[in-house]
């Protein structure tokens, strides 16, 4: 059975911080097909259009019938381990310093063996579920999980290291103010964070921490207003060292179309919190956050982005917002690009209309502050890059994967 997790003790000032090592990096298109889906944790393979064949590895033409015509499917996730080894030594500068490894081939119940990481409950000739996730490098890979969960299952490190559970991480939530903010922080804890960081932002109208939350002992308050880019640079000198996962929720949204605002001071101030505050946060915090990623027991893991699902196709009652998340989302992409090979994720929370006053013109559903905390704690906990908070949102990301073009003209006709 797995060990628990013990929790990590102070680090010794002098230590050297290791630069983080990344898995080696896939070239083919194939695989980096692969890589989108296990970021949204899909288990799909290629299937051949002309003889079902499943395939694995990924291929540019079917083993079988030698057929081009091959699609992505979802397929079982299960199978059996025939074949087990514990690796020890590795040429490869990420995996010697994760020594010893377990590697196996496992068959799946449907298709072809393949080889994966093997969690260390999983034993030869058992039947096991399989997961595709991504790894520190980026790259989509596959791990056998033992059938049903067992005691201390997450605290297994070679999972762990596909994941950011906020188990005995420290936690920095940029506005601390907010429902939503001090509900991620209340699931994070709960989650098992050692310490949540929640920003307390300056502009006008911002809210106040919750007595309760701000009294307990693992709450520290820090000033952080996203807009000033003075306040995250100090923010960040004093508390970024300790930042394993970052959570942005610093939202500012007002209903409304690009054409009937009678001023810009709405779309100015949404801009200078979705957008500019992003790219403030990311200038400051984000080469701290790359330079932990293999800062053990306690390194960097994820960062992670609110984003309304309307950024992906404007939908005009909330057209200028929508646009700053457009802006943002673009930064969020980028972002992920910089931190390719850092070993620190980058999640999208795509969220649907909010039960509060600025949507309070839009029929139901709507979601609560809470079920976008536990989605963020489950995409953290999963390592996902991407997840979906609500039917609204859902049915938004959804739409857009099958044609983003498309999404527009519906969302305009509704």
């Amino acid at each position: 059975m797995t060990e628990p997790l013990d929790p990590p003790g102070r680090k010794k000032a002098l230590l050297r911080t290791p630069p983080p090592l990344s898995p080696p990096v896939p070239r083919s298109r194939a695989a980096m097909r692969f890589s989108v889906m296990a970021a949204r944790g899909e288990f799909c393979l290629q299937q051949c259009r002309q003889c079902d064949t499943i395939i694995y590895p990924f291929r540019d033409a079917c083993p079988s019938c030698l057929s081009a015509d091959l699609v992505w499917e979802a397929v079982a996730p299960t199978g059996t381990l025939i074949a087990l080894t514990t690796i020890r030594i590795s040429p490869d500068g990420y995996f010697s310093n994760h020594m010893p490894w377990r590697a196996g081939c496992v068959r799946l119940d449907n298709g072809p063996s393949m080889m994966v990481h093997v969690h260390g409950d999983v034993l030869v000739d058992q039947h096991v579920r399989l997961i595709a996730r991504t790894d520190k490098a980026g790259n989509g890979v596959i791990m056998a999980l033992p059938e049903q969960d067992t005691p201390n299952m997450m605290d297994d490190p070679q999972l762990r290291e596909l994941t950011c559970s906020p188990k005995f991480r420290r936690v920095l939530i940029t506005d601390g103010t907010s429902r939503i903010g001090q509900a991620v922080a209340r699931s994070v804890l709960g989650a098992g964070a050692s310490l949540v960081m929640l920003g307390v932002p300056s502009r006008p109208g911002a809210g106040t921490v919750d007595a309760d939350l701000a009294a307990r002992e693992d709450v520290q308050l820090v000033p952080l207003e996203v807009t000033d880019q003075t306040s995250v640079a100090e923010a960040a000198a004093s508390i970024g060292a300790k930042v394993d996962i970052l959570v942005n929720t610093a939202i500012h949204i007002r209903p409304g179309d690009v054409s009937s605002r009678g001023n810009s001071i709405a779309d100015r101030d949404e801009m200078d919190v979705h957008y500019f505050g992003l790219l403030n946060l990311a200038r400051s915090f984000a080469p701290i956050l790359r330079s932990r990623g293999a800062d053990e027991p306690r390194s960097a893991v994820a960062w992670v982005n609110l984003l309304s699902a309307f950024a992906l196709g404007n939908w005009s009652p909330m057209g200028g917002s929508a646009a700053s998340f457009a802006a943002a989302h673009s930064a969020v992409q980028g972002l992920r690009n910089a931190m390719q090979g850092s070993g620190v994720k980058v999640m999208s929370a795509f969220f649907g209309p909010t039960d509060d006053e600025w949507y309070a013109h839009l029929q139901p559903p709507k979601i609560g502050p809470d079920l976008i905390a536990r989605k963020i704690v489950g995409g953290l906990e999963q390592g996902l890059e991407q997840v979906a908070i609500g039917a609204i949102a859902e049915d938004i990301v959804e739409r857009w994967r099958e044609d983003p073009d498309l999404l527009p003209r519906e969302l305009g006709r509704s």
